[in-house]
């Protein structure tokens, strides 16, 4: 699926790691934080597809979430990562978009608002793909209905985030059935995504270009003074 270019998903500009191992990429931001904090980069979008792994995050009993074990997980290739993101166990693979904004919150030390945008990031790009996605009373992420679509978990160093969000565009969505993912049990929801929603193929390209046009129409209005 195409989606149609426009002035401004022309020129929002992010970088594109393509696929990557996760520690060389959670690396590769570290470098990008300090040289924000430093004043050398301006704030900056990240693309990456990982290859696939289970990143554990900082929620208590995030690890109790694991279901596969260690023979399973050898032979499906999956990696298992401890990081310092908030959240719970989430899995990344081909397929599925992750962005890390790397982005400077001195002038609006507001986590809270800052994790509200992201989330708006990617309700609006799905919008433009015709999916009429929400935020979730009581849980984390993005969800059409009972189907999360989106993951999301940040840190920060010195008021500048790194992690960021992880969009299921096309991912091997059976691998999900390695964790109880985000700690959601089979009776509180299902993880989907664009592909499995839409019925076709996507054109992963094109989303990066849509989630980048609404990350930077957003930015503004968050670090603006007085907002």
């Amino acid at each position: 699926m195409a989606v149609p270019a426009s002035p401004a998903t022309a020129t929002a500009p992010f970088l594109d790691w393509g696929r990557t191992e996760y520690r060389a990429a959670w690396a590769r931001q570290l470098e990008l934080v300090d040289r924000r904090i430093a004043g050398a980069i301006g704030d900056t979008l990240v693309f990456t597809e990982h290859e696939p792994v289970f990143t554990v995050g900082l929620r208590r009993g995030a690890e109790a979430h694991l279901v596969w074990a260690a023979d399973r997980l050898a032979r499906e290739g999956i990696a298992v990562v401890k990081t310092n993101r908030g959240g719970d166990i989430t899995y990344h693979g081909p397929g599925q978009i992750v962005g890390y904004p790397i982005v400077s919150l001195a002038s609006r030390r507001d986590l809270h608002v800052y994790l509200r945008l992201l989330e708006q990031v990617v309700i609006n790009a799905l919008g433009s793909l015709g999916l009429a996605a929400s935020r979730r009373e009581g849980k984390t992420g993005i969800w059409l209905g009972r189907r999360k679509i989106a993951a999301i978990g940040v840190a920060v160093r010195r008021w500048v985030t790194y992690h960021g969000f992880a969009l299921n565009v096309e991912p091997n969505l059976a691998h999900f059935g390695g964790i109880v993912p985000c700690g959601i049990s089979a009776d509180e929801g299902t993880v989907t995504s664009v592909r499995a929603e839409l019925g076709r193929e996507i054109d992963v390209a094109a989303v990066k270009r849509v989630l980048a046009a609404e990350f930077w129409a957003q930015l503004p209005g968050l670090l603006a003074p007085g907002t």
